[in-house]
């Protein structure tokens, strides 16, 4: 019998918020997880090899991170890696592997998720993943895992339920009604004193023949530019061409803010997107009675200091901070990093990498 779940690992992100450990030539998802044994990536499929069989799990990500896939998933197919030539965000990525998929298997259900988040309880996560492909299976509807706030966090998106707690409590599928990604503060606070916001988890599933239909109907400038996708007889100067005159937009500006199927199923464990430094630092301080973020290699001295994180890369390294308050250390051996733990203020220094003289350290 043929098992239609597949997987689609997102892996094509560069992660210039993580920087400077994140890099172009290595961005966070092939680097080790804060304190863990294993990357990102490798979690995460490690995960999705729980739920759907490893010959039906891809990774989508940019040509010149096929190798480090490949080193971090060896057993992974290189048939199964979806190599894409730009990053153009998760629309292009969605679109593209949907349609490999539909035509491997007509009957494809799909779970696409990132390959940078932090989960615990992998009981947990295994059940809502099996019931959202299921309930993806049996009805034609955009599925996203919709995880409860615990901060007015500003990093993630969110998702308003019609109903309210009331309807999604229960822990049933309820159908969504906005979308806003990463509101400011104020707003985000309002969307947690509610109680009808979610997190957008950024987790989908869907049937390959329903994704497809309904971005024909929601985002035609987006699907237009494979519209001979089923007659091409050079599949490589298609995605090529796609991808360079496609514009760089996320599935959820593409689609789940336009389409009126989606559903959200509340999902039931311990979830964060490591998208930035500061999402770091929360989600470390949730797992643990400690003020500050800490990953060193080496030896250390640490003298008061409080709501900072520290990293430094190097076992043959002392690293001594003393008086230090909301910052951020980060010491790769090749940068060193000392700024207010702000993510405006890291934007600010990115914006001064692009120059060329720092092109090196991009």
């Amino acid at each position: 019998m043929t098992d239609h779940r597949y997987c689609v690992i997102l892996a094509g992100g560069i992660g210039t918020r993580f920087w400077p450990l994140s890099r172009e030539y290595k961005p966070k998802q092939f680097l080790r997880a804060w304190n863990q044994e294993k990357s990102f990536i490798r979690y995460t499929f490690e995960r999705m090899a729980r739920n759907v069989n490893v010959e039906n799990i891809y990774v989508a990500t940019l040509v010149q991170y096929k190798a480090l896939v490949q080193e971090h998933i060896p057993e992974l197919p290189e048939e199964n890696i979806i190599l894409e030539p730009y990053g153009k965000n998760t629309g292009p990525t969605i679109a593209y592997s949907a349609l490999i998929l539909q035509e491997k298997d007509p009957e494809a259900v799909i779970v696409a998720v990132p390959a940078d988040h932090d989960i615990s309880d992998n009981s947990m996560f295994d059940s809502n993943i099996r019931r959202a492909l299921d309930y993806a299976a049996e009805n034609d509807i955009l599925l996203t895992l919709g995880i409860l706030p615990t901060r007015p966090d500003t990093n993630f998106g969110y998702v308003q339920v019609t109903g309210g707690p009331d309807s999604y409590l229960p822990g049933d599928p309820v159908k969504a009604k906005t979308f806003t990604e990463k509101p400011d503060a104020e707003l985000a606070k309002v969307f947690l004193d509610s109680g009808e916001f979610l997190w957008n988890s950024g987790i989908f599933f869907w049937k390959a023949s329903v994704v497809l239909a309904e971005m024909r109907k929601c985002c035609p400038e987006l699907m237009n530019l494979w519209q001979d996708w089923d007659s091409s007889t050079d599949r490589h100067t298609l995605v090529e061409r796609a991808y360079s005159d496609s514009t760089r937009i996320s599935i959820d500006y593409a689609l789940m803010e336009k389409s009126d199927i989606v559903w959200v199923l509340p999902a039931k464990f311990v979830w964060s997107d490591i998208g930035s430094w500061s999402t770091l630092y929360e989600a470390v301080l949730e797992e643990s009675d400690e003020t500050n973020a800490i990953s060193i290699d080496g030896k250390s001295i640490l003298k008061e200091v409080s709501g900072s994180v520290i990293a430094s890369v190097g076992a043959d390294k002392l690293t001594v901070v003393s008086g230090l308050k909301d910052f951020m250390v980060i010491d790769t051996g090749q940068i060193l990093l000392v700024c207010p733990r702000d993510d405006h203020k890291l934007q600010e220094i990115l914006s001064e990498l692009a120059l060329p003289e720092y092109s090196e350290f991009k």
